[in-house]
Protein backbone atom coordinates (compact mmCIF):
# COMPACT_ATOMS: atom_id res chain seq x y z
CA UNK A 1 0.00 0.00 0.00
CA UNK A 2 1.22 3.28 -1.11
CA UNK A 3 2.05 5.79 2.34
CA UNK A 4 2.30 9.44 2.95
CA UNK A 5 1.13 11.53 -0.05
CA UNK A 6 0.21 8.64 -2.15
CA UNK A 7 -2.01 7.41 0.36
CA UNK A 8 -3.72 10.84 0.57
CA UNK A 9 -4.42 11.58 -3.04
CA UNK A 10 -5.41 7.80 -3.09
CA UNK A 11 -8.02 8.34 -0.89
CA UNK A 12 -9.08 11.37 -2.49
CA UNK A 13 -9.05 9.94 -6.02
CA UNK A 14 -11.71 7.12 -5.02
CA UNK A 15 -14.44 9.87 -4.28
CA UNK A 16 -14.70 10.16 -8.40
CA UNK A 17 -14.35 6.57 -8.89
CA UNK A 18 -11.09 6.50 -9.74
CA UNK A 19 -8.52 3.32 -8.95
CA UNK A 20 -4.93 4.12 -8.28
CA UNK A 21 -2.93 1.47 -9.42
CA UNK A 22 0.79 1.12 -7.97
CA UNK A 23 3.17 0.91 -11.20
CA UNK A 24 5.80 -1.86 -10.91
CA UNK A 25 9.03 -1.18 -12.16
CA UNK A 26 10.86 -3.51 -14.61
CA UNK A 27 14.00 -1.80 -15.20
CA UNK A 28 16.02 -4.29 -13.13
CA UNK A 29 14.91 -7.26 -14.81
CA UNK A 30 14.99 -5.41 -18.47
CA UNK A 31 18.51 -5.09 -17.46
CA UNK A 32 19.20 -8.63 -16.87
CA UNK A 33 17.63 -9.67 -19.70
CA UNK A 34 19.86 -7.41 -21.83
CA UNK A 35 23.20 -8.93 -20.05
CA UNK A 36 21.97 -12.78 -20.29
CA UNK A 37 21.17 -12.08 -24.00
CA UNK A 38 24.54 -10.49 -24.28
CA UNK A 39 27.40 -12.19 -22.61
CA UNK A 40 30.82 -10.63 -22.42
CA UNK A 41 33.56 -12.07 -24.47
CA UNK A 42 37.38 -11.33 -25.10
CA UNK A 43 36.60 -8.38 -27.28
CA UNK A 44 34.63 -6.28 -24.71
CA UNK A 45 36.20 -3.26 -23.81
CA UNK A 46 34.56 -1.23 -20.54
CA UNK A 47 33.28 2.19 -21.51
CA UNK A 48 35.54 5.00 -21.12
CA UNK A 49 33.42 8.61 -19.21
CA UNK A 50 36.72 10.92 -19.61
CA UNK A 51 36.07 12.93 -22.38
CA UNK A 52 38.71 16.09 -22.88
CA UNK A 53 37.01 18.24 -24.69
CA UNK A 54 33.31 18.13 -22.82
CA UNK A 55 33.56 21.80 -22.24
CA UNK A 56 33.43 22.15 -26.44
CA UNK A 57 29.73 23.16 -27.38
CA UNK A 58 30.75 23.57 -30.85
CA UNK A 59 33.06 23.04 -33.68
CA UNK A 60 33.49 25.01 -36.87
CA UNK A 61 35.40 23.91 -40.12
CA UNK A 62 36.46 27.21 -41.18
CA UNK A 63 38.42 26.81 -45.01
CA UNK A 64 41.15 29.43 -45.18
CA UNK A 65 41.70 31.37 -48.50
CA UNK A 66 45.00 31.86 -48.64
CA UNK A 67 45.05 34.91 -51.63
CA UNK A 68 43.07 36.68 -48.47
CA UNK A 69 44.94 39.42 -46.25
CA UNK A 70 43.11 38.98 -42.34
CA UNK A 71 42.34 41.84 -39.92
CA UNK A 72 41.89 41.92 -36.68
CA UNK A 73 40.30 44.75 -34.72
CA UNK A 74 39.27 45.94 -31.28
CA UNK A 75 38.61 49.08 -29.12
CA UNK A 76 38.89 49.57 -25.20
CA UNK A 77 37.05 52.31 -23.35
CA UNK A 78 38.02 52.69 -19.68
CA UNK A 79 38.32 55.48 -17.17
CA UNK A 80 41.94 55.94 -18.48
CA UNK A 81 40.48 56.94 -21.98
CA UNK A 82 39.52 55.58 -25.70
CA UNK A 83 42.04 53.42 -27.63
CA UNK A 84 41.78 51.17 -30.79
CA UNK A 85 43.97 48.93 -32.12
CA UNK A 86 44.07 46.81 -35.56
CA UNK A 87 46.01 43.72 -37.27
CA UNK A 88 46.86 43.72 -40.40
CA UNK A 89 48.07 40.05 -41.73
CA UNK A 90 49.01 39.66 -45.33
CA UNK A 91 48.82 35.72 -46.68
CA UNK A 92 52.19 35.25 -46.32
CA UNK A 93 52.15 35.53 -42.74
CA UNK A 94 53.69 39.29 -42.00
CA UNK A 95 52.15 41.62 -39.27
CA UNK A 96 51.45 45.27 -39.70
CA UNK A 97 49.82 46.45 -35.87
CA UNK A 98 48.92 49.45 -35.34
CA UNK A 99 47.16 51.40 -32.51
CA UNK A 100 45.92 55.11 -31.86
CA UNK A 101 44.17 56.73 -29.06
CA UNK A 102 40.89 58.88 -29.98
CA UNK A 103 40.43 62.41 -28.61
CA UNK A 104 37.05 61.83 -27.56
CA UNK A 105 35.22 59.14 -25.08
CA UNK A 106 32.32 57.49 -27.10
CA UNK A 107 30.57 53.96 -25.85
CA UNK A 108 32.48 50.51 -26.91
CA UNK A 109 30.49 50.18 -30.80
CA UNK A 110 31.79 53.65 -31.64
CA UNK A 111 35.47 52.75 -30.86
CA UNK A 112 34.80 49.09 -32.55
CA UNK A 113 33.74 51.06 -35.50
CA UNK A 114 36.77 53.21 -35.23
CA UNK A 115 39.19 50.42 -35.13
CA UNK A 116 37.26 48.65 -37.62
CA UNK A 117 37.54 51.64 -40.13
CA UNK A 118 41.29 52.57 -39.26
CA UNK A 119 41.82 48.60 -40.05
CA UNK A 120 40.34 48.96 -43.51
CA UNK A 121 41.77 52.22 -44.21
CA UNK A 122 45.42 49.96 -43.65
CA UNK A 123 44.40 47.52 -46.28
CA UNK A 124 43.67 49.98 -48.45
CA UNK A 125 47.00 52.05 -48.29
CA UNK A 126 48.46 48.24 -48.69
CA UNK A 127 46.60 48.23 -51.96
CA UNK A 128 44.94 44.68 -50.24
CA UNK A 129 41.89 43.22 -53.03
CA UNK A 130 40.42 40.50 -51.11
CA UNK A 131 40.34 41.01 -47.08
CA UNK A 132 38.50 39.09 -44.30
CA UNK A 133 37.69 40.76 -41.15
CA UNK A 134 37.87 39.21 -37.78
CA UNK A 135 35.99 40.36 -34.56
CA UNK A 136 34.95 38.49 -31.19
CA UNK A 137 32.08 41.09 -31.14
CA UNK A 138 28.86 39.64 -32.89
CA UNK A 139 27.09 42.98 -33.10
CA UNK A 140 29.67 44.62 -35.00
CA UNK A 141 29.83 41.93 -37.72
CA UNK A 142 26.49 41.28 -38.21
CA UNK A 143 25.83 44.61 -38.92
CA UNK A 144 28.08 45.09 -41.22
CA UNK A 145 26.82 42.00 -42.80
CA UNK A 146 23.40 43.74 -43.12
CA UNK A 147 21.95 40.75 -40.68
CA UNK A 148 21.34 43.36 -38.19
CA UNK A 149 19.73 46.94 -38.18
CA UNK A 150 21.94 49.78 -36.60
CA UNK A 151 19.32 52.09 -34.84
CA UNK A 152 21.88 53.66 -32.81
CA UNK A 153 21.64 57.22 -34.65
CA UNK A 154 25.56 57.68 -33.84
CA UNK A 155 26.34 54.45 -35.29
CA UNK A 156 24.45 54.56 -38.79
CA UNK A 157 27.51 57.10 -40.11
CA UNK A 158 29.91 54.53 -39.23
CA UNK A 159 28.18 51.46 -41.16
CA UNK A 160 27.49 53.53 -44.16
CA UNK A 161 31.27 54.64 -44.00
CA UNK A 162 32.45 50.90 -43.38
CA UNK A 163 30.07 50.06 -46.54
CA UNK A 164 31.50 52.77 -48.86
CA UNK A 165 35.35 51.76 -47.92
CA UNK A 166 33.95 47.81 -48.42
CA UNK A 167 33.72 48.40 -52.35
CA UNK A 168 37.03 49.54 -52.73
CA UNK A 169 37.89 45.44 -52.67
CA UNK A 170 37.70 43.13 -54.71
CA UNK A 171 35.80 40.69 -51.74
CA UNK A 172 35.63 41.76 -48.27
CA UNK A 173 33.96 39.30 -45.91
CA UNK A 174 33.22 39.83 -41.82
CA UNK A 175 33.60 36.89 -39.80
CA UNK A 176 33.07 36.28 -36.13
CA UNK A 177 35.79 34.44 -34.27
CA UNK A 178 36.27 33.59 -30.56
CA UNK A 179 37.92 36.33 -27.92
CA UNK A 180 40.95 33.98 -27.50
CA UNK A 181 41.72 34.91 -31.32
CA UNK A 182 41.21 38.59 -30.87
CA UNK A 183 44.09 39.03 -28.05
CA UNK A 184 46.55 40.88 -29.81
CA UNK A 185 44.36 43.69 -31.42
CA UNK A 186 42.48 43.99 -27.97
CA UNK A 187 46.09 44.53 -26.28
CA UNK A 188 47.07 47.28 -29.04
CA UNK A 189 43.43 48.98 -28.40
CA UNK A 190 44.37 48.52 -24.14
CA UNK A 191 47.57 49.86 -24.48
CA UNK A 192 46.35 52.82 -26.96
CA UNK A 193 43.77 53.54 -24.06
CA UNK A 194 46.54 54.01 -21.33
CA UNK A 195 48.94 56.25 -23.11
CA UNK A 196 49.39 60.13 -22.79
CA UNK A 197 46.50 62.23 -24.69
CA UNK A 198 49.66 63.91 -26.32
CA UNK A 199 49.71 60.66 -28.19
CA UNK A 200 46.00 60.73 -29.78
CA UNK A 201 43.92 60.84 -33.50
CA UNK A 202 40.85 62.65 -33.68
CA UNK A 203 37.54 60.60 -35.08
CA UNK A 204 38.05 58.46 -38.52
CA UNK A 205 34.63 59.19 -39.29
CA UNK A 206 35.68 62.15 -39.86
CA UNK A 207 39.49 61.17 -41.26
CA UNK A 208 39.89 64.01 -43.82
CA UNK A 209 40.21 66.87 -41.09
CA UNK A 210 42.68 64.48 -38.39
CA UNK A 211 45.52 63.47 -38.22
CA UNK A 212 46.03 59.49 -37.05
CA UNK A 213 49.20 59.18 -34.62
CA UNK A 214 50.10 55.36 -34.62
CA UNK A 215 52.03 54.29 -32.03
Amino acid sequence: MPTGRLAKWQILLTEFDIVYVTRRTMKAQALADHLAENPIDDEYKPLRTYFPDEEVNSVEAIFEDTHAWKMFFDGAVNAKGVGIGAILISPTGQHYPATARLRFFCINNTAEYEACIMGINMAIDQNVEELSIMRDLDIIIRQARGEWETRDVKLIPYKKHVEDLSKRFKSIEFRYIPRCHNELADALATLAAAVSRQCSRRSLGNSNSGKAWLL
